[in-house]
């Protein structure tokens, strides 16, 4: 009785699943108010230099009051540029000329300016309080803004790699729940951090538990469900993530304070702790690591929530459990398994930098918001929105044409998307954006199919590897894409250059995977080695008709040909 049968015996689409995935999509929901958090916590507001004795003429005035109205005043102070502040330079001597006369100028500039040697005055109209403003990440220092993020990636790149080995050893579920209270702990530590160094530790294990939520989240919503219910999984979660975005757009709006933010967006991990104990863990990974009394618990309280007699025993979990070559799952599979046989490392060079495309696209974008000078809270929302039709689409092309279509065209797409905007004119903001918001939900549509589409290439036994693998791989992609975008110094058109030619090798790459649209999920390298035999064998079999085809068409012609020839004789 293979694992699909054992399913259908205790229920494979009931109460039990039902619940189940939709507490998983409330953990889906908040992650994107981590990935993309930094967009608000770590905003740049207009600022310039602080002039002390600006401030000390304006005590009695309010902040806003000080900002907004004595920019007549700070010309004396600060340079102009088309008539902004500049950001990061000040006059050494008040130049009290340029009041008395529009047409008056200051002298040589490397005597009257100088850096910003008394800090920065920033407008609290928008963002009452960022990591930039505390910590003064401008100027010489913005680079420390970018290094936070990459910090956060970096961690997110950790956790894919020890706690996706971790949960096929231990367990989704244990590991899952350990990443609840990481989180929840990362959120309060950025909260109390006192400085700038101590707020990246803090980000780093936050990214890492993350990483860690996430990629067991997903695992256990696809292992207690049957092949013909995973796409709608999988759906569901894509959806969920997406509201999450829109959701992070209404918190960051009311909280505009980072420290409490971030502990907005953590302490609801808690509840999430709580409510992780419904979630049995997966019996499919129990019986492959020889677990057998566990995951029958599992399996009994499965059928008992859907209403279902149980009628399995130990014996029927031991003939699974042989049937399934004890002696390969005893191993003990590690990442450079994934790279043990010519079929699957030709599968894993091709799913890594599908996840390394998808995620350079997609940080490189959704991270620098405040670029395209929009409003920030009305872009991310249109970027939300985007992903809905991006995502349903996707989702009917997985079930038509394919996984492996789908992952392909919204990869090309996403690359055409970015190509366009060489053309356009960095003046035109509005259209830039518009194909901004196209590319983002082509980027979201990718996302979708390619959890799916990797959870279904690799067996159960080396699946939390093979998503740890690509996540590393992602979040690769998320360090450099920020990267990409100071090289417009060198050429102001490379980095749309370097993000379409990304997408469109990714599209690529995708196309020379195998298609697992209507497949079981294999559960051993043999299962996997079996499919890929099928797929040549089929392919062959093709091959070989076709060939018939052509050669029956061909004596066909020759027949002709032989007669015309007769004829033309007589």
């Amino acid at each position: 009785m293979a694992f699909s049968d054992l399913l259908h015996t205790v229920g494979d689409a009931g109460r039990f699943q039902v619940i189940h995935v939709m507490l998983l999509c409330l953990t889906m929901v908040l992650f994107p108010c981590h990935n993309l958090v930094q967009n608000f916590s770590a905003a740049t507001p207009s600022h310039h230099c602080l002039v002390p004795s600006l401030q000390n003429y304006s005590l009695l005035a309010q902040h806003d009051y000080l900002w907004n109205n004595t920019k007549e005043l700070l010309q004396v102070f600060i340079p102009q540029e088309h008539g902004i502040p500049t950001s990061c330079s000040r006059y050494v001597q008040p130049q009290w000329q340029l009041m008395l006369n529009d047409s008056a100028t200051v002298g040589d500039d490397d005597v009257n300016i100088q850096d910003c040697v008394d800090g920065w005055e920033f407008d609290s109209s928008q963002h009452s309080s960022t990591i930039v403003t505390e910590w003064d990440l401008v100027c010489e220092r913005r680079v420390l803004k970018q290094m936070a993020q990459s910090v956060y990636m970096g961690g997110v790149l950790v956790g894919a790699l020890l706690l996706g080995a971790l949960s096929d050893r231990y367990g989704r579920h244990t590991i899952m729940v350990i990443s609840h209270l990481g989180i929840v702990a990362s959120g309060i530590w950025a909260f109390f951090a006192p400085t700038f160094l101590v707020y990246m530790l803090a980000r780093f294990t936050d990214g890492m538990f993350v990483s860690g939520s996430l990629l067991n989240a997903h695992s256990l919503g696809l292992e207690w469900v049957t092949k013909e219910h995973r796409i709608y999984v999988n759906a569901c979660m894509g959806f969920c993530y997406t509201f999450g975005q829109l959701m992070l757009v209404g918190i960051a709006y009311g909280i505009q304070d980072w420290r409490y933010l971030h502990l907005a967006t953590s302490v609801p991990f808690a509840f999430l702790f709580l409510i992780a104990w419904f979630h049995p863990e997966s019996a499919r990974w129990l019986i492959l690591k020889g677990r057998l009394n566990d995951a029958l618990k599992s399996l009994k309280h499965v059928a008992r929530i859907n209403g279902k007699p149980f009628v399995l025993n130990i014996d029927v979990l031991e003939k699974e459990y042989e049937r399934e070559n004890s002696e390969v799952l005893k191993n003990t599979y590690t990442l450079l398994d994934l790279f043990r046989t010519a079929e699957i490392r030709k599968t894993t060079y091709a799913i890594l930098f599908v996840w390394f495309a998808t995620s350079f696209a997609y940080y490189g974008l959704a991270l620098d918001l405040q670029g395209f000078k929009v409003n920030i809270y009305l872009l991310l929302v249109l970027f939300g929105l985007a992903d809905l039709p991006a995502k349903l689409i996707a989702v009917i092309t997985i079930g038509t044409a394919g996984r492996r279509a789908a992952q392909a065209g919204a990869l090309l797409l996403t690359g055409l998307m970015s190509f366009v905007q060489i053309f356009i004119s960095k003046d035109q903001e509005m259209l830039r954006a518009s194909f901004a918001v196209v590319g983002k939900g082509c980027i979201a549509a990718s996302f979708l199919v390619m959890f799916l589409y990797t959870g279904e290439l690799y067996p159960t036994i080396m699946r939390q590897n093979g998503l740890g693998a690509g996540s590393t791989m992602a979040r690769v992609g998320a360090i450099l894409a920020p990267m990409v975008i100071h090289s417009g110094d060198i050429y102001p058109l490379l980095p749309q250059i370097i993000y379409s030619s990304v997408c469109f090798a990714g599209g690529i790459a995708a196309l020379t995977l195998r298609e697992t649209r209507n497949t079981s999920l294999p559960n051993t390298l043999d299962d996997l080695k079996q499919k890929h035999n099928d797929g040549h064998r089929r392919k062959t079999t093709h091959m070989n008709d076709h060939a018939v085809s052509n050669e029956k068409k061909d004596d066909g012609t020759q027949l002709e040909m032989t007669a015309l020839s007769t004829t033309n004789n007589l």
